[in-house]
This record gives structure tokens, C-alpha cells and sequence, in this order.
């Protein structure tokens, strides 16, 4: 697993063993993440959900974002996350949170300009979290959520409407964006 472009371009980034923590993203489809999102990065506020090894908000970061946000729940994840951070040269712009994305959700009052969501499959976690995710979307703001091919997903909730589905194998790519002004 590695940075694929910007200012960290070929880091290579430490995974938790195993899959039942963290699943990584794989590169084809984190390019395909960054490719319908890459006019929207500079300067872009970052919330990494379900964080796992910080991957993709570490691409978010090498790619031009100005901060990113990562949550997960799991203790040893979220060390990786640093680890990682600090490998990319990106920790200054970033802040770890241990918690679930549900309470962080409802704490947080702190809009975010790109929401990257990429929770275990197989349990309706993305949709059961865009009403509060569309909470933290700031107005024209994009939601990237990654799940299993055929996940049931709405095409409106709150302030977002979906836009475009990719599909890469078993794996589902979901590009929600917010209403400009609400």
C-alpha cells in the first residue's frame, strides 16, 4: 500500500494485519476516488471515516487538502494512522480521533468540504450515517462512500443527493455531493 500521487507520492504506508480491523483500499479504486474528486482538493477541509491505516486521507493530504480529520475506533488503527502520517510528512495537517464515527458525527460541529467514508461492508453502515454525515458536509461539499457492489443506497438524504455510482468488481463507489446552499 502506497501513496499513488502528490507531495508523498510512493510513501509507503503500514497496514494492520488482517482484514477483520481495516480493509485497504485497493490502488484502482483510490484512484478512482481521487479522479472524481481531484478538482476539489486544494485547500479542502478532510474527514476520513472509519480511518483505518489513514490511507485515503492521506492521498487527500499528499494531494493538496489543507487538513484532514481521522476517526476510527480502533486503538491500534488509529496509531497507524500516525505512524503513517509521519512516514507521509503529513501529521502537522492532520488530528486522530479514536471513536466511533456515530458519536463523533454527533458531537461535531465542524464542517468538512469532503467526507470520506469507508466503513466494514455488509452492514448498511452508509446508509444508516449520511443523515449525519450530511450534517458535516459544508454547502457544495462531496461525500465519497465506498461499499460492497450492491449496497442499497438512497438517493437523497438531507442536504445530499447521489451523483454517479462506480463499480469496480465487488466493490462500489458512491459520489454523493451537497446542495450549494442550505
Amino acid at each position: 500500500m502506497r501513496v499513488i500521487s502528490g507531495t508523498a507520492r510512493g510513501t509507503r504506508l503500514a497496514a494492520l494485519p488482517g482484514e477483520e480491523i481495516t480493509r485497504p483500499t485497493v490502488d484502482r479504486v483510490k484512484e478512482g476516488m481521487f479522479s472524481a474528486v481531484q478538482f476539489l482538493l486544494a485547500g479542502a477541509r478532510v474527514l476520513d471515516l472509519f480511518a483505518g491505516s489513514g490511507q485515503l486521507g492521506i492521498e487527500a493530504l499528499s494531494r493538496g487538502a489543507a487538513r484532514c480529520v481521522f476517526i476510527d475506533s480502533s486503538r491500534e488503527a488509529c496509531a497507524v494512522v500516525r505512524q503513517n502520517l509521519k512516514a507521509a510528512g503529513l501529521f502537522e495537517k492532520a488530528s486522530v480521533a479514536e471513536t466511533a464515527a456515530e458519536m463523533y458525527l454527533a458531537a461535531c460541529r465542524e464542517r468538512f468540504d469532503l467526507v470520506l467514508l469507508d466503513p466494514p461492508y455488509r452492514q448498511g453502515t452508509v446508509a444508516a450515517l449520511l443523515p449525519a454525515v450530511a450534517a458535516v458536509t459544508a454547502p457544495g461539499g462531496t461525500v465519497l462512500a465506498e461499499t460492497e457492489h450492491g449496497a442499497s443506497l438512497p438517493e437523497r438524504c438531507g442536504t445530499l443527493t447521489l451523483k454517479k455510482q462506480y463499480k469496480y468488481g465487488t466493490v462500489a463507489l458512491a459520489r454523493y455531493e451537497a446542495d450549494a446552499e442550505f
